[in-house]
């Protein structure tokens, strides 16, 4: 179920997923890993989504790009429109490959996501020899170009070196490079700082958001790491239990937090305020087993808040302001008592 809100944005957006179902045939039975979700990108804009280590983050978008092995997985329902196009399930849109050529990929862990038998440079070429038709010759030297783009001192000498003459942040810079060859109106970042230390992650964000500029491309990002989504997004979606539980801009998410897990979030991340810095506060419990999800709201058995009705229904996604949806009970119309700490809007 959509808000008005979120059908108003899907008509302006170069990205429409909808009620995106995943699941996997696995020995102990069938896992639930995605569960019907909906958001929507804008062009130019960074989606950023959120949450604990198997939310259902990363499973969405490889849906989204046909990454995910059929079998064991299965989509089971929902759509995912590009530019109004139906993609899922589909390699070519009007002639062109969608993966790599309309929308770019960046994996967690570059260490393994480049082949160590080929030099940094012919796999930056690859793609613009697949997709653009380019000759060996001319893919090699663009490959050259995007790897000056991504700031790589010495690009011509760097193309010809192979993965492990390359530290870490240079081999995230390469893969952006790669990402980028084609011109996708997409870039999906899948955790791109991790492993890497802090200076260097710095220096990635602020790639990224040089080439959105210069090239006007949306970004989704996918991470757990608050402090980046304060610093690179415009929309926020927040997944718990392979729902998406809340979405709206950035200043809703970390300013007008609407949902418990989303401020449980926000609790649990470390402060440099000197009065708070002598306990985190972490979320008790454990996420649900989505080999047999719950009937009620997947975040009760965890939630300060919760109420009877939590754990028998699961909640619709309800609206909290324009362009900002909680799944929540306490953002009801109907809700006796809220906590203070959580933003409900403007009660009828």
């Amino acid at each position: 179920m959509t808000t008005a809100a979120t059908d108003l944005q899907h008509t302006h957006s170069l990205l429409e997923v909808e009620d995106l179902a995943v699941e996997f045939s696995t020995y102990g039975g069938i896992v639930q890993a995605v569960r019907g979700v909906s958001f929507a990108v804008e062009r130019g804009k960074t989606m950023a989504i959120v949450g604990e280590s198997g939310c259902g983050k990363s499973v969405t978008v490889q849906a989204m790009m046909g990454l995910i092995p059929m079998p064991p997985g299965r989509i089971t329902s929902g759509s995912a429109r590009l530019n109004g196009v139906e993609i899922l399930g589909r390699n070519i849109i009007n002639g062109k490959d969608i993966r790599g050529s309309q929308i770019g990929m960046i994996f967690q862990d570059p260490m393994t996501s480049l082949n160590p038998t080929m030099t940094i440079g012919d796999q930056i070429a690859e793609p613009l020899q697949v997709h653009r038709g380019y000759s060996h010759k001319r893919a090699f030297a663009e490959a050259i170009e995007l790897l000056s783009i991504t700031k790589i001192p010495e690009a011509a000498k760097r193309a010809r070196q192979y993965p492990f003459e390359f530290s870490g942040g240079m081999l995230q810079r390469a893969m952006i490079a790669m990402a980028i060859a084609c011109k996708p109106s997409i870039l999906i970042a899948d955790e791109p700082t991790t492993a890497l230390d802090v200076t260097i992650q710095a220096q990635i964000l602020d790639l990224l958001q040089d080439l959105q500029k210069e090239t006007g491309m949306a970004i989704i990002l996918i991470t757990h790491d608050l402090g980046v989504v304060a610093r690179m997004a415009d929309d926020v979606a927040v997944m718990y239990a392979g729902k998406v539980v809340e979405h709206g801009g950035v200043d809703d998410i970390f300013y007008r937090s609407a949902h418990p897990y989303t401020l449980g979030l926000k609790l649990a991340m470390p402060t440099n305020d000197p009065s708070k810095q002598h306990k985190l506060n972490p979320i008790q419990g454990s996420p649900p087993d989505l080999f047999a999800p719950p009937i009620g709201c997947g975040y009760c058995p965890r939630c300060p808040y919760s109420m009877k009705i939590c754990d028998v229904k699961d909640p619709d996604i309800l609206p909290v302001e324009e362009m900002h949806e909680s799944r929540c009970w306490l953002q009801h119309p109907q809700a006796i008592t809220v906590p203070d700490e959580l933003y409900c809007g403007e009660k009828a």
